[in-house]
């Protein structure tokens, strides 16, 4: 729904409609709030909003009920009976279905989303394994290598192929690369069969996503990127990881747009506190320099997660547009919860921030938003917009539906296994292996030596043998001989 003049109204106040001004969207955001306050649906709200704007929306469905989305809503008598006691019918509101793509890192769900071992970098993948220093640092030594020596890390075989070849080449490497420690190759191994246990080796390969197919329109309206997460949230560091990593990928191919009219992309985060969790200074400082650079690319994006709290002091700071939920607050780390959140906002002296975060229903929120010039607007109680989607997962018949209809999921659905580093290391001989076939061809010219001497030395005997042999008898035969010699010369005589 939108203004007169155009800008999308995502909250009723008191004194009327909060806005969200299109041209800071990409100002990203945060919309925080305990378990039941209605984030979810205020996600799907906004998602519909920037979706009306024309500006494709990834965002992923951790519950399992963001689906809806695709499908015309109106079955709600809550929902009904707010529609019409705010009027907005007669402001532009309608219940309508909205362009949606499914994505599943399982490509059950939805289209199979893939990445290769290089793509997600030694930073990430070392996150994803729970790697130390040491380990993590060998890995990337291992990234190294294979950009030196054009050995394409595609999927896990490759990086599993790649570093059983570093290991065994250790001594090779060390003065160019450093020391690539045989324990340390041994956990990271370790580690990438339990990725391979929990599925992994279905998200690292080919065809890797393109992003250039997150950021489609259909009839004017921004496709919604769906990703199910339901299941993949079981799994909440290979969730939070694939999220970041996706983020810096859309940062790395997208081009600079400076300050559009409206975003190319927004983004949501949903339980964001999972990336942050025990998260080393190297990952927060590169999640950091994406969100606050990723904006000048037309990307904006949302954070979901229960408290500001959560976020880092840095992230926080970058997020323009603020959507606070109810806070509960028990204990004495609750309570300061409530007033970290309230010090996020703007004043606005008619209104006790603390106070009111813990007196919000469901679905009602504290609304700050910037302002055209970029200011962050005092913050409002507002009650935020039903969603025009329906609220609730899609049936599965309709998903599957729409699911074998999309052309994307045609070219995503079936794995590619081009050559790569597993299938060059296969004919290549380690230091080991040519240690091991020296010392065996020189054992076995030390063998056939020695079997040649005994040879000789049994052909020699054997000569000797028969020389005895045949001098004997000549010396056993002599005076038979003589004798008979001796008789033929009498009888002549004669």
């Amino acid at each position: 729904m939108f203004d007169v003049n155009g800008r999308a109204v995502i909250a009723m106040s008191a004194k009327g409609e909060l806005c969200l001004e299109p041209k800071m969207a990409n100002r990203h955001g945060l919309v925080a709030g305990a378990t039941g306050t209605g984030k979810t649906v205020t996600l799907q709200s906004m998602a519909e909003t920037f979706s009306a704007m024309g500006v494709p929306v990834f965002a992923a469905d951790v519950k399992g009920d963001l689906s809806g989305v695709a499908a015309a809503g109106g079955g709600k008598e809550s929902v009904n009976r707010r529609v019409r006691e705010w009027g907005l019918a007669d402001k532009g509101f309608a219940y309508r279905a909205f362009p949606v793509q499914f994505w599943d890192l399982f490509g059950v769900s939805g289209i199979p989303v893939r990445a290769t071992v290089a793509d997600m970098g030694p930073l990430l993948l070392g996150r994803l394994l729970e790697l130390n220093d040491t380990q993590a640092a060998v890995l990337t030594l291992v990234f190294k290598i294979a950009k030196d020596e054009s050995l394409e890390l595609v999927d896990l075989k490759d990086l599993r192929a790649l570093l059983e070849y570093a290991g065994n080449n250790a001594a090779r490497y060390t003065s160019a690369y450093g020391n690539i420690s045989m324990a340390s190759v041994g956990a990271i191994q370790r580690g990438l069969l339990g990725l391979e246990q929990q599925g992994a080796a279905d998200f690292f390969g080919e065809p890797s996503l393109n992003t250039d197919d997150l950021i489609q329109t259909e009839d004017g309206k921004g496709v919604i990127n769906i990703l199910a997460a339901d299941k993949l949230i079981n799994a909440p560091k290979v969730y939070a990881i694939f999220l970041t990593w996706l983020m810096s990928r859309l940062f790395d191919c997208l081009p600079e747009v400076g300050d559009p009219e409206k975003p190319k992309l927004v983004f949501f985060f949903d339980e964001a506190h999972l990336l942050f969790n025990d998260a080393p200074k190297a990952l927060t400082a590169k999640v950091e320099q994406t969100v606050r650079l990723i904006r000048s690319k037309g990307v904006g994006v949302y954070f979901i997660s229960q408290s500001p709290s959560d976020l880092p002091d840095t992230v926080l700071a970058q997020l323009g547009n603020r959507v606070q939920h109810a806070l509960r607050a028990f204990t004495p780390r609750e309570q300061k919860a409530v007033r970290t959140a309230a010090e996020t906002f703007r004043a606005n002296p008619g209104l006790d921030v603390a106070a009111a975060i813990q007196e919000l229903g469901i679905g009602e929120a504290l609304v700050s938003l910037l302002d055209e010039r970029g200011m962050p607007r005092p913050v409002e109680r507002a009650f935020i917009l039903p969603p025009q989607g329906q609220i609730g997962p899609l049936d599965g018949a309709s998903r599957q539906t729409m699911l074998d209809g999309s052309v994307l999921r045609r070219f995503y659905a079936r794995g590619q296994d081009r050559a790569s580093a597993y299938e060059k290391l296969q004919g290549v001989e380690t230091d080991k292996e040519k240690t091991a076939r020296e010392k065996a061809e020189q054992k076995t010219v030390k063998e056939a030596e020695k079997t040649r001497l005994v040879q000789e030395k049994q052909e020699q005997r054997a000569a000797d043998q028969r020389m005895r042999f045949w001098t004997g008898l000549a010396k056993s035969m002599l005076p038979v001989l003589g004798r008979a010699v001796n008789a033929l010369l009498r009888g002549g005589r004669r």
